[in-house]
Protein backbone atom coordinates (compact mmCIF):
# COMPACT_ATOMS: atom_id res chain seq x y z
CA UNK A 1 0.00 0.00 0.00
CA UNK A 2 1.09 3.36 -0.76
CA UNK A 3 1.54 6.72 1.31
CA UNK A 4 -0.41 8.53 -0.89
CA UNK A 5 -4.04 10.12 -0.69
CA UNK A 6 -6.52 11.57 -2.99
CA UNK A 7 -8.46 14.20 -0.90
CA UNK A 8 -12.03 15.11 -1.50
CA UNK A 9 -13.57 18.61 -1.02
CA UNK A 10 -16.16 20.83 -2.50
CA UNK A 11 -16.72 25.03 -3.15
CA UNK A 12 -19.86 26.42 -3.97
CA UNK A 13 -18.76 27.86 -7.01
CA UNK A 14 -15.55 27.89 -9.74
CA UNK A 15 -13.49 30.50 -8.47
CA UNK A 16 -13.66 29.11 -5.01
CA UNK A 17 -12.63 25.69 -5.82
CA UNK A 18 -9.73 26.63 -8.13
CA UNK A 19 -8.71 28.98 -5.23
CA UNK A 20 -8.69 26.51 -2.88
CA UNK A 21 -6.95 24.26 -5.63
CA UNK A 22 -4.29 26.49 -6.27
CA UNK A 23 -3.37 27.72 -2.26
CA UNK A 24 -2.86 24.00 -1.60
CA UNK A 25 -0.67 23.52 -4.49
CA UNK A 26 1.15 26.73 -3.83
CA UNK A 27 1.66 25.71 -0.58
CA UNK A 28 2.92 22.42 -1.26
CA UNK A 29 0.30 20.11 0.63
CA UNK A 30 -1.20 18.68 -2.49
CA UNK A 31 0.99 17.66 -5.91
CA UNK A 32 -1.53 18.56 -8.06
CA UNK A 33 -5.20 19.51 -7.57
CA UNK A 34 -8.31 18.49 -10.33
CA UNK A 35 -11.70 20.92 -10.13
CA UNK A 36 -15.09 19.26 -11.54
CA UNK A 37 -18.07 20.75 -11.91
CA UNK A 38 -20.92 21.29 -11.58
CA UNK A 39 -22.30 18.98 -9.38
CA UNK A 40 -25.26 18.76 -7.88
CA UNK A 41 -24.95 17.66 -3.90
CA UNK A 42 -28.40 17.02 -2.25
CA UNK A 43 -27.62 17.03 2.06
CA UNK A 44 -29.81 17.76 4.99
CA UNK A 45 -28.83 21.17 6.64
CA UNK A 46 -29.92 22.22 9.68
CA UNK A 47 -33.24 20.63 9.44
CA UNK A 48 -33.87 21.28 5.71
CA UNK A 49 -32.89 18.92 2.64
CA UNK A 50 -30.81 21.51 0.22
CA UNK A 51 -29.89 20.81 -3.08
CA UNK A 52 -26.83 23.20 -4.39
CA UNK A 53 -24.79 23.25 -7.27
CA UNK A 54 -20.76 22.67 -6.13
CA UNK A 55 -17.78 21.94 -7.62
CA UNK A 56 -15.19 19.17 -7.17
CA UNK A 57 -11.66 19.78 -6.01
CA UNK A 58 -9.86 16.48 -5.55
CA UNK A 59 -5.61 16.86 -4.36
CA UNK A 60 -3.03 14.62 -4.24
CA UNK A 61 -0.85 14.12 -1.22
CA UNK A 62 0.79 12.33 0.68
CA UNK A 63 -0.57 10.40 4.63
CA UNK A 64 2.38 12.63 6.18
CA UNK A 65 1.09 16.31 4.48
CA UNK A 66 -2.29 15.13 5.25
CA UNK A 67 -2.80 16.96 8.59
CA UNK A 68 -1.77 20.26 7.29
CA UNK A 69 -3.48 20.10 4.44
CA UNK A 70 -7.03 19.23 6.70
CA UNK A 71 -5.96 22.46 8.61
CA UNK A 72 -5.75 24.84 5.05
CA UNK A 73 -8.59 23.40 4.16
CA UNK A 74 -10.58 24.37 7.05
CA UNK A 75 -8.91 27.43 7.30
CA UNK A 76 -9.30 28.58 4.07
CA UNK A 77 -12.77 27.08 3.36
CA UNK A 78 -16.15 29.13 2.99
CA UNK A 79 -18.30 26.55 4.55
CA UNK A 80 -19.00 25.93 8.55
CA UNK A 81 -18.51 22.36 7.96
CA UNK A 82 -16.09 21.61 4.57
CA UNK A 83 -16.58 18.04 3.06
CA UNK A 84 -13.17 16.68 3.84
CA UNK A 85 -12.36 13.49 2.86
CA UNK A 86 -9.15 11.30 2.58
CA UNK A 87 -8.95 7.80 0.60
CA UNK A 88 -5.82 5.85 0.34
CA UNK A 89 -4.08 5.22 -3.11
CA UNK A 90 -3.82 1.78 -3.20
CA UNK A 91 -2.14 1.25 -6.50
CA UNK A 92 -0.46 3.52 -9.08
CA UNK A 93 2.09 4.23 -11.27
CA UNK A 94 5.30 4.60 -9.54
CA UNK A 95 6.31 7.76 -11.38
CA UNK A 96 3.43 9.46 -10.60
CA UNK A 97 3.49 8.21 -6.71
CA UNK A 98 7.46 9.32 -6.78
CA UNK A 99 6.55 13.11 -8.55
CA UNK A 100 3.14 12.92 -5.72
CA UNK A 101 6.32 12.34 -2.87
CA UNK A 102 8.55 14.93 -4.22
CA UNK A 103 6.00 17.91 -4.92
CA UNK A 104 4.44 17.71 -1.41
CA UNK A 105 8.24 17.12 0.18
Amino acid sequence: MSDILTVLTTADSADGAAALARSAVDARLAACAQVNGPVTSVYRWEGAIEAEPEWQVLLKTTAARYPELEAHLRREHPYDVPEIIASPVTHGSEDYLRWVREETA
